[in-house]
């Protein structure tokens, strides 16, 4: 029996089995490509334990395999002469992975992914196994890629190709044939004969893969145009392909992006490579260094081995030097091994291409790092960029399919912080300080309008808003007071970082104190005390430093408000008669109305209810001659708070009804809420709390209507104290449970302590003093740090109700 009557008879076995030659060689332990050369007749030795294996994945019974192996001995005896065969070299199998980190550490899951991916036998049949890495420069692709190619290299015996494209630098980018041309010569195919075209090299490479079984791995691939000619056409291999840009385009591959570790995984591999230096899992300062390495493996790597050369050194001191934004990127190497030239690598690729998008997306960088803020969305994008909103989000994307940036939502993206330093230290070498200036201006007016705008949905017709300037043309479109409320309470911290930089700005205070007006409706309505207070306060200093006088007398009169708020009464006290008399100075009536009206609120808290009607029915006078209806209802407001506290029932109420009719001709449904609400209160104040429940549940109809989660806490507040007052335990409870989930959804953290102070009232007034005390200490801690005079009653409360033995 002949070498072919050998190929003959397997390939009759296996086509009878139903196996493809893959599949076969899955079976018998082979490769496809062994299979392959014995069906051919090519392979002409095969060993007896070859053909027994073959016979067991062929389910052959003895008489069939014995036939095989007569049909191999054949084969051996009818071999040419060793002298009789030409003389060719041994093609090698190539073995080209780099090393495998012997420090990897991490990315378990990821990990697990890749493995199952490159050795799954449950793919649609004919597929080749593929997966791409993704991720910015430095976060661990090639890391990943080559341990888990090293871990599933005994699956791949035909060899394993590994190539360096270089998309990203360093040196030039490996052109498809270029690429081909390495691939092919490590598979022995001569130089000489392989073609100058891409698609011929390619089909020549697919050729030569065919019924092969390896593991191709492309590294640093910059599109998935460098990648698709590299890819075998057969199934049997594998391909791992890594690139900082999302490869979404390349069908059939699994896609794996990967983030920058998370802590632990950082502090881990820091000990790792800083072994015999001061490093300690357990030590601040090394998550600190974790922290400002921004979890990049490549960041950590450098620190790390930079504290393992220099044993003595403190942790604390590479902390001090990695701490100045500065110098981070500088102490995070240089020249190409460096974290800068990384992220430099892939700007460089988007200012180089041909495509005017991402030569864009590349300039759009040195502007987008200005504010001191890592997330941004795309409208803030448009305004620092004097752009359109969807031209800005199409360069916004290109660096996000870069991984130059992240997407953390429609619309909404975040810089990695190193890649942030990058941008700002690019920022002030390739802009002029007036092109950076303008860029803030813009933002900071695109914040003052947004703001402004809120203020006009929740106080209508108040006379701060006199003082704004013209609103820009391009604000998103905010349909009412819920849409303006959520879009500042999502850029709270955004819009916080920017003023305070701008604040600290030669150039840009100007602006602020506008901007610290525009957000009084937003600061109101949230309850946001600490925040007014600071914020006001700041701008009132630079308002009368620029001589902005109407700014700084309505500044002067909300720096108030906090301290109110708040039960500091004397120093709001003060605040009110100084804006009087900046308003005074002004002839500004409707601001000396104003703050006639707060100063009213004031003495009534102060129970000085006769001053409090003093103010009051100046308030009303001041309002009637300008014939302001908004403020003749707020003063009226003040005059039934002040007879209520005098006991005159009858002219309260006249007063706050004609207070409530005026809200109600406005349209104004939070004043509205508001005029109700403080009827409800001043009742249960006096022990009225029959009266109170009526006016508390309009306002609270009126808020819900209103979509004013924060009044309606205020509201709960009130109503728990009213049925706790009047016996009705079970409604108080409600009503405070209700508010503490409001308090809580929306981050008041002054309200969410009162409420807890309440349900502790609540569960004392039914002997529970252990669960009230537990809740006064919740709200005594939450309260430290933000309202003193909220945390005396709560500490107050556990003094004068003691838990008996």
């Amino acid at each position: 029996m002949g070498d072919e009557e050998l190929g003959a008879l397997l390939r009759k076995h296996r086509t009878s089995a139903g196996l493809t030659q893959a599949a076969l060689a899955e079976k018998a332990g082979l490769s496809e490509q062994a299979v392959s050369l014995l069906e051919r007749g090519t392979r002409r030795r095969p060993r007896i334990e070859t053909i027994h294996a073959l016979g067991a994945a062929l389910g052959l019974d003895d008489k069939s395999v014995e036939a095989l192996a007569l049909a191999a001995k054949s084969a051996r005896r009818t071999q040419p002469a060793l002298s009789e065969l030409p003389t060719a070299p041994v093609a090698e199998v190539p073995r080209q992975l780099p090393p495998t980190l012997s420090d990897f550490t991490g990315r378990e899951a990821q990990l697990e992914l890749l493995l199952q991916t490159l050795t799954r036998a449950d793919g649609a049949p004919g597929t080749v196994r593929m997966v791409a890495v993704t991720g910015m420069g430095g976060v661990g692709k090639t890391a990943l890629a080559i341990h888990a190619a090293h871990l599933t290299a005994d699956k791949f015996p035909d060899g394993h190709l590994y190539l360096d494209l270089r998309g990203y630098g360093p040196g030039d980018v490996i052109s498809p044939l270029e690429a081909l041309g390495q691939l092919l010569r490590s598979l022995d195919v001569d130089d000489r004969t392989i073609p100058e075209g891409v698609n011929e090299a390619a089909a020549l490479y697919r050729s030569r893969l065919a019924e092969l079984r390896m593991l191709i791995v492309l590294d640093n691939a910059n599109s998935a145009g460098q990648v698709t000619p590299l890819l075998p056409g057969a199934p049997g291999s594998a391909v791992i392909v890594t690139s900082r840009r999302a490869l979404t385009t390349l069908p059939g591959f699994r896609q794996v992006n990967l983030a920058p570790l998370p802590e632990a995984e950082s502090v881990r591999l820091l000990t790792r490579i800083a072994a015999g230096s001061q490093v300690s899992p357990q030590s601040a300062a090394t998550r600190s260094i974790a922290r400002l390495t921004g979890h990049l493996p490549l960041a950590v790597r450098l620190i790390g081995a930079r504290l393992a050369a220099r044993p003595s050194w403190p942790v604390e001191y590479v902390v001090e030097q990695l701490e100045d934004e500065h110098r981070r990127l500088d102490e995070l190497g240089t020249g190409e091994s460096g974290v800068r030239a990384n992220i430099a690598g892939s700007v460089e690729f988007l200012a180089n291409s041909n495509d005017k998008l991402d030569q864009e997306a590349a300039a759009a960088l040195d502007l987008l790092g200005l504010p001191n803020a890592s997330e941004l969305i795309t409208v803030t994008a448009a305004h620092l960029l004097g752009d359109t909103v969807g031209h800005a989000e199409q360069m916004l994307e290109r660096l996000v399919d870069l991984n130059l940036l992240g997407s953390i939502g429609p619309g909404r993206y975040r810089f990695h912080d190193l890649i942030l330093a990058y941008a700002r230290e690019r920022s002030h070498q390739v802009l002029s300080e007036g092109l950076r200036t303008d860029a803030l201006t813009r933002l900071l007016q695109l914040y003052t309008g947004i703001a402004w705008r809120c203020q006009q949905l929740t106080h209508p017709g108040n006379h701060r808003l006199e003082l704004a300037s013209p609103l820009p043309r391009s604000l998103p479109e905010l349909a009412d007071t819920r849409a303006a409320l959520a879009w500042l309470d999502q850029e709270r911290f955004n819009l916080d970082e920017a003023f305070n930089q701008a604040s600290r700005s030669p150039t840009l205070r100007s602006l602020i104190p506008e901007l610290g007006l525009a957000l009084f409706g937003y600061y109101e309505t949230r309850d946001r005390w600490s925040e007014m207070r600071t914020c006001d306060a700041v701008a009132r200093e630079l308002a009368g430093e620029f001589g902005f006088d109407r700014l700084a007398a309505w500044l002067e009169h909300d720096l108030a408000i906090p301290d109110i708020e708040q039960v500091d009464l004397e120093p709001g006290r003060v605040h009110m008669l100084r804006s009087l008399e900046m308003f005074q100075a002004l002839g500004d009536l409707a601001g000396q109305a104003r703050c006639c009206t707060s100063l009213s609120f004031v003495h009534a808290l102060l129970n000085e209810p006769d001053e409090a009607l003093r103010w009051a029915q100046e308030g009303l006078a001041l309002s009637q001659q300008i014939g302001d209806e908004s403020l003749e209802g707020i003063s009226h407001l003040a005059l039934g708070r002040g007879y209520a506290l005098r006991g005159e029932l009858d002219e309260a109420q006249h007063s706050w009804a004609v207070s409530i009719d005026l809200a109600r001709a406005s349209g104004n449904l939070r004043s509205l809420g508001k005029r109700h609400q403080t009827a409800g209160t001043i009742y249960l104040t006096i022990g009225e709390y029959e009266r109170a429940v009526q006016p508390l549940l309009t306002s609270l109809e009126v808020f819900e209507r209103g979509g004013d989660p924060t009044s309606q806490a205020e509201t709960r507040l009130h109503l728990a104290a009213v049925y706790r007052k009047s016996g009705n335990h079970p409604e108080a409870v409600v009503q405070a449970e209700a508010g503490l989930q409001l308090a809580r959804t929306y981050t008041n953290r002054q309200r969410e302590g009162q409420l807890l102070i309440e349900l502790g009232k609540i569960q004392a007034a039914q002997n529970k003093l252990p669960e009230a005390h537990t809740l006064w200490h919740q709200a005594a801690t939450l309260l430290a740090a933000i309202s003193p005079n909220d945390e005396a009653d709560a500490r107050r409360l556990l003094t004068d109700n003691p838990v008996g033995d």
